[in-house]
């Protein structure tokens, strides 16, 4: 094994706290504590697609919404699959939530007359339904 190889391959040492699971409830809020999150969806391929996105959160209604335009690769993966997850970063590196569940493209065009041409721009709404919500965050100010 090369000096470098070894060097990857060692673990290294953490003296300090672990990042502990957060509650259905601290997730939610930092969910709602955020706007901008990266939505994972699924390639053909079965690889992530990931995708900055603006979202709104229901915590009520366990859904999220992102607009988008209905050409976008994201929107026409979840027509294909509609299994997807948004996660956003809490106040430090070590502190996320992860929103999963399946999508529902809304698309107020499904209602156009037979034969109209879309606008290559036109919005569409996803609608994220959660089933499940996880997360971590590390309790720096909990070490003694």
């Amino acid at each position: 094994m090369s000096e470098n190889t070894e060097t990857h391959a060692r673990t290294t040492r953490n003296d300090g706290p672990a990042p502990r699971v957060l509650t259905d409830e601290e997730s939610s809020r930092l969910l709602r504590g955020q706007r901008f999150g990266v939505l994972a969806s699924v390639r053909s391929s079965g690889h992530p697609h990931l995708s900055t996105v603006l979202y709104d959160w229901d915590a009520e209604e366990r859904v999220l919404r992102v607009s988008s335009t209905a050409d976008r690769l994201k929107v026409r993966q979840l027509r294909r699959d509609p299994h997807a997850s948004l996660h956003v970063h809490g106040p430090d590196v070590w502190s996320f939530a992860v929103a999963e569940g399946e999508a529902e493209i809304v698309d107020p065009a499904d209602g156009a007359a037979p034969g109209e041409e879309p606008l290559p721009d036109r919005r569409v709404v996803i609608l994220l339904r959660v089933s499940r919500l996880y997360g971590t965050a590390l309790d720096v100010s909990a070490q003694g």
